[in-house]
């Protein structure tokens, strides 16, 4: 694998907040909740704040539960509360996973967003795992019952930022991608008739699917899984929406980007150590390299579709753009070299995973994407960026009582965190360098 011989130049400048989401934005809150100098007197007053805004948590009326966490998301995405988390972690999840189980598909889509943030701001430790135990079930069960697209794709976003974060384990990404999976491919009983899922909810299972299989050892695969993950992903870049071939094309990009035909030409034993023999690992083999091919026919008319009714010039080129890497990538091996403007800081990105990973957060974030690359340290952690410290001009930073024992401490959970974290990431070290592929697709029966 190797870097492209002449590259297109891409960066993306993000000096300034981009557009947020309706989901994660509120000109109330920015009012109130606007962040200032890090000292412990200032940020009694952004907890008190928070907290009024936990206690609306607790009011019957819906629309004053949906104002309480669009305020409490933008102060998670203006400034990392880390006090107030210290303090309210648990009263703030389980009065989010309320409001999943009862609210609105507004509200909902509102603690859905509140509890990615809350994962995020955490960080992996005994919270973030406290998180994925108590949401999986409730998010599985919304999302079973779903008929709002809104709702959906919200639920989904907040299982895969939870994963993300506080999974350490196989079994539980492989769980959550299940879920996700299931959505595409329902159990259906003999009386009930398939109903034609959304173009934004397809574009959502795909995107969070693929975001979760960046974090897992392509060598748990099981082939069959992913030949027909692989059949299912070509069939989604026929779709008119062209969200959904954008997403459908990422995750192929970094599904063969874990050298799929290397794997089958070289390693004839599946994952649970039976041999693929004669006639039974020639047709897998074979069948791979013709759905590569029937692939590259489609990436290469995608990377020169030529603009149809009704389509921006925006996303058409978002369209090309991408499929002339994936086409660049399927053919030579070349990987798409990207640099990034964060404030006054680059962030360089030369895997499909990073990419993959960087979207998702870039999107997920929205207006606060920037204020945690700057000061999350998981995110530093997860994508090896040191940003340079900004400061008020003339105004020293000072960090709060709390945020010393949690970061400065060695013992602190945080560090005790962040070994964690970056030993499972040195776990995959070796296969970094060219994404990652796992399934999670569950047996036959549950397609």
């Amino acid at each position: 694998m190797g870097r492209r011989k002449s590259q297109r130049k891409n960066i993306a400048m993000l000096d300034s907040d981009e557009d947020t989401s309706s989901v994660s934005s509120s000109s109330t809150a920015r009012s109130d909740l606007m962040s200032v100098s890090g000292t412990d007197d200032v940020q009694v007053d952004k907890d008190s704040l928070l907290e009024q805004a936990l206690d609306a948590l607790y009011e019957k009326r819906g629309s004053t539960r949906e104002k309480a966490l669009a305020a409490i998301i933008e102060a998670f995405n203006t400034n990392l509360p880390h006090q107030f988390v210290e303090k309210k972690f648990a009263t703030l999840l389980h009065q989010c996973l309320k409001s999943i189980k009862k609210g609105s598909s507004k509200e909902i889509a509102l603690a859905c967003h509140a509890i990615g943030l809350l994962a995020l701001t955490v960080g992996s430790g005994d919270n973030a795992r406290e998180i994925l135990e108590e949401s999986v079930a409730p998010i599985s069960h919304a999302l079973k019952s779903s008929s709002d697209s809104l709702k959906t794709v919200s639920l989904l976003e907040c299982l895969a930022v939870v994963t993300f974060v506080s999974a350490t384990e196989t079994e539980e990404t492989e769980r959550s991608m299940q879920i996700m999976w299931q959505l595409l491919h329902p159990k259906l009983g003999s009386n009930v008739v398939a109903v034609k899922t959304p173009a934004a909810v397809v574009t959502a299972v795909v995107s969070t699917w693929a975001f979760l299989l960046t974090t897992m050892d392509g060598c748990s695969l099981n082939s069959k899984d992913w030949q027909e993950s692989i059949s299912y992903f070509s069939t989604l870049l026929d779709k008119d929406d062209r969200s959904v071939r954008i997403s459908a094309g990422e995750a192929l990009a970094l599904i063969f980007a874990t050298g799929i035909e290397k794997l089958a030409a070289e390693n004839k034993t599946t994952p649970d150590g039976s041999v693929l023999e004669g006639n039974k690992y020639r047709e897998g083999y074979t069948h791979i390299l013709g759905l590569k091919s029937k692939i590259l026919n489609q990436v290469r008319s995608l990377s020169a579709e030529a603009g149809g009714k009704g389509s921006t010039k925006k996303d058409l080129n978002s369209q090309r753009n991408l499929f002339k890497d994936v086409l660049e990538f399927l053919e030579d091996g070349y990987i798409p070299d990207i640099s990034m403007k964060i404030g006054g800081d680059s962030l360089q990105m030369s895997t499909w995973s990073e990419l993959i990973q960087l979207n998702f957060l870039k999107h997920f974030l929205g207006g606060g994407f920037v204020k945690h690359m700057q000061d999350n340290e998981l995110l530093h952690d997860v994508f090896g960026f040191t940003p340079k410290r900004k400061h008020i001009p003339g105004v020293e930073h000072q960090m709060t009582s709390v945020e010393k024992r949690m970061f400065q401490s060695p013992n602190s959970v945080h560090n005790k965190a962040r070994t964690q974290f970056l030993n499972k990431q040195r776990m995959l070290s070796k296969d970094r360098n060219v994404g990652h592929f796992a399934v999670g697709m569950g047996d036959e029966d549950s397609r």
